[in-house]
């Protein structure tokens, strides 16, 4: 192996290992938006799409989406290490991405999806949903990237389209009980523990480097300082306007809204970084913190119920950042340039994405109401999923409803006794 070959391996290797650890950031981010009965549970789903979803991309998804092109819409067959890499290394850095798209969803659906039929989502997105629209923009010979789109890192191709398929089965579980009323309003549930999000925030900005900086594949490459300014102009400027709009609007400096503000600006910025200056991304992150507090808004008069904002973030904001490469690159740019052909193919791209993320969405969520089950019982929803799906709460000093007696734990059955309310009778797979 060469030098340059030896030494691009290692930085794909590394960047792959930060992409896989922005799933800690998921995990902790979840676990601290959601409420504390349900917070084992988003934990427990994150390691679903480490090992359900890691496996069926390998074994299915991978060929689908990088083997050879058919009619450019699939992929089949061997597939072709780019720059020389090894094939292992590029597998395990594209691994990390499909896993993400999985991770998206599992914010909107929290706190009343069935573990079982979270399983069955995370191995079909991972297996054929996301390798079909992401052959279309990065497999060889798909039609939106012979058409020109440009995706440097996955705003659409990831961001948009798990951001869609997060909308579809949020509104196909339906709202968790009381989050509506009747008039239309949205009750507030409070998170659990904001430090724990921020904490999860942090680790995924933090790991937004390997997945911006390592999709250039080349430890050499001229672009790597630029993409890697980028990706932190723009965090720092969605977190900054969205700290200012929460301000103005709320009267307060809303943290989960800045949270959602810099991962906004992340998103935004994923499929621009490479082709965009320092002050276009600067206001693509800006452009993109006060989105996602619209689009927040947007969700909840849809009477969807998205716990952590996932649609908002990645939804919206991968709609935005897609959109914003053609009006802000370089060099084909409509601003920069006054060419309009990159827009279209862009406003294009979007769009297919984002139905293609609806459908596939829409159907997960049918068919599984009508087969295993989509949604656990009123009973166990109001217990949490902590003990009904896993068998233990997540801060074992949580005592019963009602009562003085702490949760006793069945260890013959590795279930938890369950409070009065929930039954003994709960599924401990479907909870």
């Amino acid at each position: 192996m060469s030098t340059p070959v030896a030494l691009n391996t290692i930085w794909v290797v590394l960047t792959a290992a930060l992409v896989l650890f922005m799933e800690g950031g998921f995990s902790l981010l979840e676990a601290g938006l959601v409420r504390t009965k349900n917070a084992v549970n988003v934990t427990m789903k994150i390691f679903v799409d480490l090992t359900v979803g890691a496996l069926a991309f390998f074994l299915v998804g991978f060929p689908l989406m990088f083997g050879r092109d058919a009619l450019h819409v699939i992929g089949f067959g061997a597939v072709q290490s780019p720059n020389g890499l090894p094939l292992e290394a590029f597998t395990l850095f594209q691994i990390g991405f499909a896993i993400a798209v999985a991770s998206i969803i599992s914010g909107a659906v929290a706190e009343r999806m069935r573990f079982s039929a979270y399983m069955i989502t995370v191995a079909l997105t991972c297996g054929i949903v996301y390798p079909v629209s992401g052959h279309w923009i990065w497999g060889p010979g798909g039609w939106l990237g012979r058409l020109g789109m440009e995706d440097f890192a996955g705003s659409a191709a990831i961001h948009t389209l798990g951001g869609c398929m997060a909308l579809a089965m949020a509104a196909a579980v339906g709202p968790r009980k009381n989050r509506f009323n009747a008039d239309g309003s949205a009750n507030v549930f409070a998170p659990s523990n904001i430090p724990l999000a921020s904490a999860g925030a942090f680790i995924l900005w933090f790991g937004w480097f390997g997945f911006n900086a390592g999709s250039t594949l080349d430890a050499h490459s001229p672009q790597l300082a630029d993409i890697a300014l980028n990706t932190f102009l723009a965090a720092a400027a969605g977190g900054m306007s969205a700290i200012c709009v929460s301000m103005a609007k709320f009267r307060v400096a809303d943290p989960s809204m800045t949270m959602n503000g810099s991962l906004a600006g992340l998103v935004g910025i994923t499929a621009g970084c490479a082709y965009v200056s320092h002050g276009a991304a600067i206001l693509v992150g800006l452009m993109s913190g006060v989105l996602v507090i619209y689009a927040t808004g947007w969700v909840d008069r849809l009477q969807v119920d998205d716990p952590v904002g996932a649609v908002a973030v990645h939804g919206a904001g991968g709609l935005f950042g897609t959109v914003a490469v053609g009006v802000f690159d370089i060099h084909q740019g409509f601003l920069t340039t006054g060419h309009i052909h990159l827009l279209g193919v862009q406003l294009l791209g979007a769009v297919v994405v984002c139905a293609w993320g609806l459908a596939a969405g829409s159907a997960l969520g049918w068919a599984l109401r009508r087969t295993v089950g989509l949604r656990v019982s009123d009973d166990v929803e109001d217990a949490g999923l902590d003990v009904a799906a896993h068998g233990i709460p997540a801060y074992n000093e949580l005592e019963r409803f009602g009562g003085g007696e702490p949760i006793v734990f069945r260890t013959e059955k590795a279930t938890a006794a369950m409070p009065a309310r929930a039954g003994d009778a709960a599924d401990p797979i479907g909870g």
